[in-house]
């Protein structure tokens, strides 16, 4: 599968990046955990990256289900206090800007 740059991942979806890293440095977050819905799975490592080089943060990329805002990850205690914030990427005006 081939591997789509942050550049063209913003072209095709409005992840409002800027808002995210906003909140991430407002907040002082070291520990993010990131939920995707399963159409964008596929791209987390490259939106990580990207992350990563605008904060100081670490990243959780949450694997499970996303079905909306009440889908919150059920976590082991011991991780659960670390995460400092929960990102959770939705799909309703997440369609491609063709």
């Amino acid at each position: 599968m081939r591997k789509y740059s942050i550049e063209e991942l913003q072209k095709r979806y409005d992840l409002e990046l800027d808002k995210v890293i906003l909140q991430i440095k407002e907040s002082k977050s070291k520990f993010v955990l990131l939920q995707f819905p399963d159409g964008l799975k596929i791209y987390a490592t490259t939106i990580v990256d990207f992350l990563e080089k605008n904060t100081n943060a670490e990243f959780f990329i949450w694997l499970g289900s996303c079905y909306g805002a009440c889908d919150t990850p059920i976590l082991p205690k011991k991780i659960e206090e670390k995460i400092d914030l929960v990102i959770q990427f939705g799909h309703s005006d997440m369609m491609p800007c063709y």
